[in-house]
């Protein structure tokens, strides 16, 4: 390449996953340190930070593409500003690399998908739950199209299954008054809680949560665990001490993962950092996702989006999740589930796996009883 390629990298530091978006902005950093550091010197990055306001996402992407000359962008957290950058992409023919877990029902040529859609995080965790807890659950959710659609789904299971949904309930975006909510939660006794808030609204849900179980032991969470798809380590600590311990979330990658490749991703990490530090799923998922474009890349000697896309359709690729493929029909990849029990060290003790999950984001053949069983640890 007579000049060297640009990557877009789109995440906001700031706002109500302004935690998120700085663990996945690090990700990018550390991928990038260390391509440079094994002699990289093809593919740089380019940094934008919208400061989690809406419009600026497209503004961002435009500057990437038009000022910068990036024909790929690896970023943005939320549903609502990944719709926001996708026709932009689309009309320059870039390749966006979306990375965080979403609600599904969505599949671009023009976007790779390293996040696991519902059938790798909802139905799997439904699964978990049901018979252990019932299915007479109460949903909360952000204001938004994922707390939408992520309870939308959870209505047809649980409906699907003979129960029932005791409440449901949304929060805008860092709403953090939750007494009434939690009046009603306390009122219906529901078997378990899906929370799909984000940010310092779901901070303010778990704290309060806490504190009813301190009153009603009903409200433990052995009793009636709070399960998430979106709950990550880098946000634990924004939670009050404690409040959060024994309530569940589901992922494709969690820090406590004992494999020979995490253990050396995290000394590699903890090198160039000079400190041990948590990693989240967000900053597992963003360092792929950076790390598979600047492969592909390298691998073509190009940045043409259509070649490098190719090229990850192409074969297998070795990640912290295992060997992912990414399938050409969906541009979706196949991503394990784990099932994650907040400790008191601000992580997350594994407690039930399943091997890689093909996705399939229009839930076109899912039938939640054909699927395999979970593998409890």
């Amino acid at each position: 390449m007579p000049h060297p390629a640009k990557i877009g990298i789109l995440y906001s530091s700031t706002g109500p996953y302004g935690a998120m978006g700085r663990d996945a902005r690090e990700a990018a950093e550390f991928a990038f340190h260390l391509y440079a550091s094994s002699g990289g010197r093809n593919v740089e990055p380019v940094f934008f930070d919208p400061h989690a306001e809406l419009s600026a996402y497209l503004e961002g992407a435009r500057s990437l593409i038009r000022d910068h000359g990036c024909r790929h962008i690896v970023g943005t957290i939320t549903s609502a500003a990944r719709k926001e950058v996708i026709p932009l992409v689309e009309k320059h023919d870039g390749l966006l690399w979306y990375m965080c877990p979403y609600e599904g029902f969505e599949a671009n040529e023009n976007v790779l998908y390293i996040g696991g859609c519902p059938n790798q995080h909802l139905i799997p965790l439904f699964q978990h739950l049901f018979p252990r807890h019932g299915k007479r659950p109460y949903l909360v959710g952000a204001n938004y199209v994922w707390g939408w659609e992520m309870n939308r789904l959870a209505r047809e299971l649980v409906q699907n299954e003979g129960g029932t949904i005791l409440g449901e309930r949304y929060l805008p975006l860092e709403e953090t008054a939750v007494e009434r909510l939690v009046a009603d939660i306390a009122e219906k006794r529901p078997s378990f809680i899906l929370n799909n808030l984000i940010g310092p609204s779901s901070y303010a849900f778990l704290k309060a949560m806490a504190e009813l179980a301190a009153r009603d032991p009903y409200f433990q969470p052995d009793s009636c665990p709070i399960a998430s798809c979106d709950l990550q380590e880098c946000e634990l600590v924004e939670i009050q001490a404690g409040a959060a311990v024994g309530q569940l979330c589901a992922a494709s990658y969690f820090d406590s993962l004992a494999t020979p490749e995490n253990r050396e991703f995290k000394t590699r990490l903890a090198d160039w950092r000079g400190e041990v530090r948590q990693v989240s799923s967000v900053f597992a998922s963003a360092f792929t996702a950076v790390s598979l474009c600047i492969a592909a890349i390298e691998a073509i000697g190009d940045d043409t989006p259509v070649d490098v896309r190719a090229k990850i359709l192409d074969r297998t690729w070795p990640t912290l999740f295992g060997d992912m493929r990414v399938d050409p029909a969906t541009n979706h990849a196949a991503l394990p589930f784990l099932l994650g029990k907040v400790n008191p060290a601000n992580g997350f003790d594994v407690i039930a796996t399943r091997p890689p999950i093909a996705a399939d984001p229009y839930l076109a053949g899912v039938k939640p009883h054909s699927l395999p069983k979970l593998r409890v640890v």
